[in-house]
C-alpha cells in the first residue's frame, strides 16, 4: 500500500472533521439536516477511501516499486498515482465547499438555472465554497509534494499543485451538478430552512424545490468521485504532467 494514501487519507479526515465543527450551530440554522451530515456513515467512508485503495493495491501489485510521476517513463503508475490525488482532491474539495460554503454571506445561485436558492440547497454554488474547493485540492497536492520529497522521489510541484486545485474544482463541479439534478431537496417555509426530506405523508410547511429523487447524497459523491478520479487520470494527469 502506497504511504501517500494513508496521508492524503488522513488530510481529508483532519480537515474535513475541522470543516463541520466550524461554526456548527450557524449550519444548523441554515439546514436542519447539518447534524446528521457530520456524521459519516460507512457509505460515506467508503466514497472517500474505496477508490484510492483500490488504485494503490493495483500499484503496489503491478508496479511495486516508488517512482515519480512521468506519462514517458512510467504511463501506469502515473496514471494510478494521479487517480490517487484526483480521488482525495474531489473528496477533500466536496467537503470543504459544503462544510464551508453554508456560511457563505452571499446567497448561493443554483448551478443549473443561476437563480438564487436557500443555504444548503444541493446543487446551489458561492464563489466562497468554490474559493474551498480548490483549497481542498491544493492542500492534498502540498501533501503528494512533501511525501515524495521526503521519499527521494523526483518532485514537480506547480504542475501537481494545478493538478490538485483542478480535480478539486473538478470533482465539486460534479458533485453540485449531480446534486442539483438527481438529488432532491426540500425547504421548509415554517423553519425557512432545508430539511432532508419531505417528511412522512409530506408535511404541509414542506416543499420541494430542486432535484429529481433518485440518488443520495452519498451516491452523488461516489459517483463524483469515480468520475474525477478517471478523468484525472486519463486527461488532466497527461495534459498537466506532459
Amino acid at each position: 500500500m502506497k504511504p501517500y494514501t494513508y496521508q492524503n487519507g488522513l488530510y481529508v479526515k483532519q480537515a474535513g472533521s475541522s470543516a463541520t465543527k466550524y461554526h456548527k450551530r450557524e449550519k444548523e440554522k441554515r439546514d436542519a439536516g447539518a447534524s446528521v451530515s457530520a456524521q459519516r456513515g460507512i457509505q460515506q467512508v467508503l466514497c472517500c477511501s474505496l477508490i484510492a485503495v483500490l488504485c494503490a493495491v493495483g500499484h503496489a501489485v503491478w508496479i511495486g516499486n516508488e517512482c515519480e510521476i512521468s506519462f514517458e517513463h512510467h504511463p501506469t503508475a502515473s496514471k494510478l498515482y494521479c487517480a490517487i490525488i484526483s480521488h482525495y482532491a474531489t473528496c477533500l474539495g466536496d467537503t470543504l465547499a459544503s462544510e464551508m460554503g453554508i456560511l457563505s454571506q452571499q446567497a448561493p445561485i443554483s448551478i443549473i438555472t443561476l437563480k438564487t436558492v436557500p443555504h444548503g440547497t444541493n446543487g446551489g454554488v458561492t464563489w466562497w465554497g468554490t474559493m474551498w474547493s480548490g483549497i481542498g485540492g491544493v492542500i492534498i497536492a502540498l501533501g503528494s509534494v512533501l511525501l515524495d520529497s521526503v521519499s527521494g522521489l523526483g518532485t514537480r510541484p506547480l504542475p501537481t499543485l494545478l493538478f490538485g486545485t483542478s480535480c478539486g474544482l473538478l470533482g465539486s463541479f460534479l458533485d453540485s451538478l449531480l446534486g442539483a439534478t438527481l438529488q432532491a431537496s426540500y425547504y421548509d417555509v415554517e423553519k425557512k430552512m432545508i430539511c432532508e426530506t419531505d417528511g412522512p405523508g409530506g408535511a404541509s410547511t414542506i416543499r420541494h424545490i430542486s432535484g429529481m429523487n433518485i440518488l443520495s447524497n452519498a451516491q452523488v459523491n461516489l459517483v463524483s468521485v469515480f468520475a474525477t478520479t478517471i478523468i484525472g487520470a486519463l486527461v488532466l494527469g497527461p495534459f498537466i504532467y506532459q
